[in-house]
């Protein structure tokens, strides 16, 4: 990062070419905890030096006053680009209306917020948690994107495949986003089993999105395989094995097609890592809940 914030008018040619970026992206981060400012830089240096991530991809929320500027810290010390969030959560309240007009405020006010967020997400799973009806949904999308259209900082949903397929593609909002943002969680497959099995799996998404993206660019960006199962994490499948070795495969399987994702139209397939940490979802994280790696990681940014 500069050591000031620059003009304005470096805005448009900020940003790495999205057609450009493929392979590893970085981590989805979990701020429900509110980690406080010295937490984040701390982390997010981590992230950065050590896996040499590009991006860091929220998820949760944190309704704490000032919450976004700390996130913006440290993405601004570290040189990490930011998927910003919405969050809507689980329970079809309306709290998503105040979060969605708090970072907006945030992305205006604060002169650091748009050298640092690459995209604003609205998520997550709105679509198969019944949150808003796509329709409205892409009305969203359309809103949020003029509103920040100043800042250069485009929109997108982040969602299953599934998610759009239950209602009928909701090609609507697959038009609205600037880019497609996808859930690829292969062990809730009713055909899962091992993880180095599942590349027919997310072959078998991404299809979808090839076929109905209109050759946007696409992410993994909640994308991982537990290593635990929990309350919330269920297969739907007899025969899906979490445990850490299919963490740790499933991993390993994306990064040996890193050459068929960059093949995939739009620029290739950027892809995440789910989760920083077992103490922010249990189950997907590298690090346990001591902070030890659960197996070595370091895949790769390019091939």
């Amino acid at each position: 990062m500069p050591s000031e914030v620059p003009p304005d008018s470096r805005l448009s040619s900020w940003w790495c070419d999205p057609a450009t970026e493929y392979a590893f992206m970085g981590f989805s981060y979990e701020v429900t905890a509110c980690q406080s400012r010295t937490q984040l830089i701390s982390e997010f240096q981590d992230i950065r030096q050590h896996f040499d991530s590009r991006y860091v991809r929220l998820y949760g929320f944190c309704d704490r006053e000032g919450f976004y500027d700390d996130i913006v810290e440290a993405a601004w010390q570290n040189g990490l680009g930011v998927h910003a969030l919405i969050w809507f959560g689980f329970d079809g309240d309306d709290l998503w209306i105040g979060r969605r007009d708090v970072l907006f405020a945030a992305l205006h006010a604060n002169p650091k917020a748009k050298w640092v967020t690459r995209v604003l997400q609205f998520g997550s799973e709105p679509l198969f948690d019944n949150v808003l009806p796509h329709d409205e949904l892409a009305a969203q999308v359309l809103s949020a994107k003029q509103n920040l259209s100043s800042l250069h900082i485009p929109v997108t949903v982040s969602e299953l495949a599934f998610g759009y397929q239950e209602r009928g593609g909701a090609q609507d909002v697959l038009d609205a986003i600037d880019s497609i943002n996808i859930h690829m969680l292969p062990f809730f497959s009713q055909q899962a089993s091992i993880a180095n099995n599942s590349w027919p799996l997310v072959l078998q998404d991404l299809q979808f999105f090839i076929d109905n993206g209109n050759g946007k660019k696409m992410y993994f960006d909640e994308n991982g395989w537990p290593s635990v199962t929990s309350p919330g994490v269920q297969p739907n499948s007899p025969d899906a094995v979490a445990d850490v070795q299919n963490e740790h495969d499933y991993y390993v399987l994306l990064d040996s097609h890193c050459q068929d994702l960059k093949k995939v139209v739009g620029g290739g397939v950027g892809w995440f890592a789910h989760i920083y940490s077992d103490n922010q979802e249990p189950g997907y994280g590298i690090y346990d809940k001591n902070g030890v790696l659960k197996f070595a990681f370091s895949p790769r940014t390019s091939c």
